[in-house]
């Protein structure tokens, strides 16, 4: 009897933990949400509200202020010619958060729209599109992207098309894989009872069923495209000058990282403020959906 009252309150223990390891998983879940919300949408506001603020302009000139340290005047400091630090982080900011949200949204727009068709239709279109995708990844990613727009040509247009006609592989091979368990359903089963037709069952009632782990992904997707956009400006191959953009920006003050090193930290600094805002957002995304995030591609 007392092994049996023992083994009963060691499994009331267990299951007390694990109700207190769930309570504190939600509590968790709706902190980082409305913490990486509350980031996202602050430098969203920043960014929109940024010519309203009575900055110089991003590409103002002031050689008598060159090189000037963070202050009342310039916040973020002032560059080689100039330029406050500041104004072109908020303007760079606007540009890399439409940029990024543009690229990967058509990215994972084509990525469904293929790996959804590859799922549910099988046979050789299924294996059409999922080896075209897995040639796509099976490069490199940012050698890809490098070539397409070597051939392309620098600028944002060359980023513009490189990047969802990449991207795209990954949301297909999510999309497809949920697709594939979604087909054989009972609801879907059906549909096809009742004869709805097949264009009916995938974008009525299996499409919107498939979208849930690209959507998580596509969070962290987009600080992986600003990342990726700053890493081509800093190389030369992205924005180019004199716009402002967070990684022309900390290629521009490489040279003074010693002597006036606000030039390269603070848009750093910006730059993994944006990473952690959409992060949290990803990981309450996941959380709530039940989806792994990988920062991978």
């Amino acid at each position: 009897m007392s092994a049996l009252a023992s083994s009963g309150s060691t499994a009331d223990a267990i299951a007390a933990a694990l109700a207190r390891q769930r309570r504190a998983n939600r509590r968790w879940e709706r902190v980082s949400r409305r913490m990486g919300v509350g980031i996202i949408a602050g430098l969203v506001a920043l960014a929109l509200v940024h010519p309203l603020l009575g900055l110089p302009s991003p590409n103002a000139q002031d050689l008598g202020a060159a090189l000037s340290p963070p202050s009342s005047a310039h916040l973020f400091g002032t560059d080689d010619v100039g330029r406050d630090v500041f104004s072109r982080c908020l303007a760079a900011l606007a540009l890399d958060l439409r940029v990024a949200v543009i690229v990967t949204g058509l990215s994972v727009a084509i990525g469904i729209a293929l790996g959804a068709l590859a799922g549910f239709a099988g046979g050789l279109v299924d294996t059409l599109i999922m080896r075209f995708a897995e040639v796509v990844l099976a490069f490199p990613y940012l050698v890809l992207i490098m070539a397409i727009i070597a051939a392309v040509g620098p600028g944002l247009t060359g980023f513009y098309i490189a990047v969802p006609a990449v991207g795209w592989a990954v949301y297909a091979r999510l999309t497809r894989a949920e697709m594939l368990s979604i087909r054989e359903r009972d609801f879907v089963s059906a549909a096809r009872t009742l004869g709805f037709s097949w264009r009916r069952i995938l974008f009525r009632h299996a499409l919107p069923n498939v979208a849930q782990p690209a959507i998580v992904f596509s969070t962290i997707d987009v600080v992986l495209n600003i990342v990726l956009l700053a890493t081509l400006s800093f190389l030369g191959l992205g924005v180019q000058p004199p716009t402002a953009e967070l990684g022309s920006i900390i290629s521009d003050g490489q040279q003074y990282v010693l002597s006036a090193w606000w030039i390269t930290v603070l848009p750093g600094a910006v730059l993994v403020i944006v990473g952690f805002g959409f992060s949290l957002v990803g990981d309450a995304l996941a959380a709530r959906f039940g989806q792994g995030v990988s920062w991978g591609k």
